[in-house]
């Protein structure tokens, strides 16, 4: 690395893109100074408004991404971008990494853009999204976006680690009863009816409302607006980022913010034990202990469940 972790804490701290880029580096290749990092940067996260796009391939996830840059940046906010892609099946890395829409801000140094590959991780986020994110907290941006694969029905995770999640919707692609099929109603607190000068998106806006509208909720929850844009040309961007000022003071009035975050610590600590546990059950000792618990149950001289048990008190 040529840097010891301190230090590259301390340039990220600074604002360093280099130094941020090296330390979620550490993060996606399972650097053993990964947990010296975590305790580094534990005091210093928790700042940064963090806000989930998601969405089926096609809607216009990318661009009203770049989009949304440009109206935060106008703002005077520091953004950050986390964009998880798909992985290449040769070289495990992002196969969409170019991120060739959002280019344009490439040089701005209150930017930073980094493609993550899933690399097979099921949910549409990477299983390093949560460590990376802390990175971008502690590194003091303001906003941090992160833009999932977009593979449909496996999008649900993306809402358990932002504080608000936008779901992208495109007249004509028969998005709205995809939603409801993939239960992508319950997570959105935005939703979006993309490339709105197309035909069809004033029955796709209705067609949401009414949907959204059976949804049982208590007098003081919030109530998902659905918010028309054009992302290519920039229309309807002002009344979405409206929409996610108006959810984030929703977010604090109401105590759910703290609540939302207490649940991602929960499920990336639970994440990190049960990574720990396979690593364990993957070593040397932990693979014999598992092959004659194996052994054990095959010849019916336990149940696995009794055998899991014994594993799991034994790691």
């Amino acid at each position: 690395m040529g840097r010891d972790v301190p230090t590259l804490v301390a340039g990220a701290r600074e604002g360093r893109t280099r130094d941020i880029a090296r330390l979620i580096s550490l993060i996606e290749d399972g650097s053993p100074e990964v947990p010296a990092l975590m305790r580094d940067l534990a005091s210093t996260s928790g700042r940064a408004s963090v806000i989930g796009i998601t969405g089926s391939p096609g809607v216009g996830k990318s661009t009203t991404t770049a989009a949304l840059i440009t109206a935060m940046r106008a703002r005077g906010q520091r953004v950050g971008v986390l964009a998880v892609d798909p992985s290449s099946p040769f070289s495990g890395g992002a196969l969409l990494g170019d991120r060739i829409r959002m280019q344009k801000h490439a040089t701005d140094e209150g930017v930073f853009i980094r493609s993550m590959a899933s690399r097979g991780h099921l949910g549409g986020l990477a299983a390093t999204t949560p460590q990376a994110l802390r990175v971008l907290d502690a590194a003091g941006f303001d906003v941090v976006l992160i833009e999932t694969v977009g593979v449909g029905q496996s999008e649900i995770e993306v809402a358990a680690a932002a504080d608000t999640t936008l779901v992208l919707l495109a007249p004509g692609m028969g998005d709205g009863i995809q939603a409801a099929k993939a239960g992508i109603l319950e997570i959105g607190d935005v939703f979006v009816v993309n490339k709105a000068d197309r035909d069809g998106s004033d029955s796709t806006m209705r067609e949401l409302r009414n949907m959204i509208a059976l949804g049982v909720r208590g007098p003081d929850a919030w109530s998902p607006p659905v918010v028309k844009t054009v992302a290519s040309t920039g229309e309807g961007i002002d009344r979405l980022v409206s929409a996610i000022d108006d959810h984030r003071t929703w977010l604090m009035a109401s105590g759910e913010l703290e609540v939302r975050r207490v649940r991602r610590a929960r499920d990336e600590v639970e994440a990190l034990a049960l990574a720990l546990l396979r690593r364990r059950l993957e070593a040397d000792t932990g693979s014999l202990r598992l092959l004659a618990a194996a052994e054990d149950v095959a010849a019916g001289r336990t149940d696995a469940h009794t055998a899991a048990a014994r594993l799991v008190e034994d790691a």
